[in-house]
């Protein structure tokens, strides 16, 4: 069976498997409001609701059905956001993918660095060969990094979310395996 929770290096960063000890660090990135602004919940107000988000990455490897890792920036070992591939589908080789990183650590590459290293351990390792992503349409960063790693936007999902009383709409951004670039093949621990 292939390992759904890895470790993964890229020049810049560790992805890793969540741990009790991340539940501080998530809490302050969740509950950001700037950061959690375009998100399809609201900024978290109780820590225990990281404790349960660890939980629940738990339980998704153990089900089969996703990762997600935590991204530590490599040169200081500071925890700055996580990215996932949920949803896996082995029947259909598909996946969605996922992220979130701290406001301080924005337009340095970092999303595109991490997502291409858990795109590349997707296409390899679970031989996915379609990722879906989703968007607030108003998070142009955030289309601009799944742009970067060779997403398509494929349609609009109108007013997907309603977030304290605030109507969304969504870009829906796809990856097909044949398409896929490739990013600089990370190198893999544990």
């Amino acid at each position: 069976m292939t390992q759904i929770s890895p470790t993964l290096n890229t020049a810049r960063l560790q992805l890793r498997p969540f741990g009790d000890s991340d539940a501080d660090a998530l809490f302050s990135l969740h509950s950001n409001l700037r950061v959690m602004r375009y998100w399809d919940a609201p900024a978290w107000t109780e820590p225990p609701r990281a404790e349960r988000f660890i939980a629940a990455c738990g339980e998704m490897v153990a089900a089969g059905t996703g990762t997600r890792l935590a991204v530590d920036r490599r040169s200081d070992g500071m925890f700055i956001g996580w990215c996932s591939l949920t949803r896996w589908n082995p029947q259909y080789r598909s996946a969605s993918m996922g992220y979130c990183f701290d406001d301080a650590t924005w337009g340095q590459g970092y999303a595109t660095e991490a997502g291409g290293a858990l795109l590349q351990w997707g296409f390899d390792s679970l031989e996915l060969n379609r990722v879906q992503a989703e968007t607030d349409t108003r998070n142009v960063a955030s289309a601009r990094v799944l742009e970067k790693l060779g997403f398509v936007r494929e349609g609009t999902l109108r007013e997907d979310c309603v977030v304290n009383g605030e109507v969304s709409d969504s870009w829906v951004f796809g990856l097909i395996r044949r398409e896929w670039r490739g990013s600089p093949v990370p190198s893999r621990t544990a």
